[in-house]
């Protein structure tokens, strides 16, 4: 399985959690999550990711490889968020989406034909 990482922007605390609570409420699509953290460092992001639940049969290594990737490869984009949440105030996150490729493929389908 193939994964992708990628941060979203900075939300409110409340606004996420919200945001999840509907996700859980609705039929979640099996392959997509959102993360959020307090801070924006790899380190922050990988235990969020641990967090997932265990029913989604990532390869939990193959994803944390995924987020290291993304942090290696787009250093300006991460600095770019990391400014922006410095800007947002304490009472924000940083959300990020991991999700598989075919899933992540069928959501965005799936709201075209809509």
């Amino acid at each position: 399985m193939k994964y992708t990482f990628e941060v979203l922007g900075v939300s409110p605390i409340l606004h996420f959690f919200n945001h999840q609570q509907e996700i859980i409420q609705k039929l979640p699509e099996p392959g997509v999550e959102y993360v959020g953290s307090y801070r924006c460092t790899l380190d922050s992001f990988i235990q969020s990711i641990e967090t997932v639940p265990p029913q989604r049969g990532w390869d939990l290594d193959q994803v944390v490889e995924t987020v290291v990737n993304f942090w290696m490869n787009n250093s300006e984009k991460i600095q770019l968020w990391k400014h922006r949440l410095e800007d947002a105030g304490s009472e924000n996150l940083i959300v990020a989406r991991i999700a598989d490729l075919k899933a992540l493929r069928t959501t965005f389908e799936s709201l075209i034909s809509d």
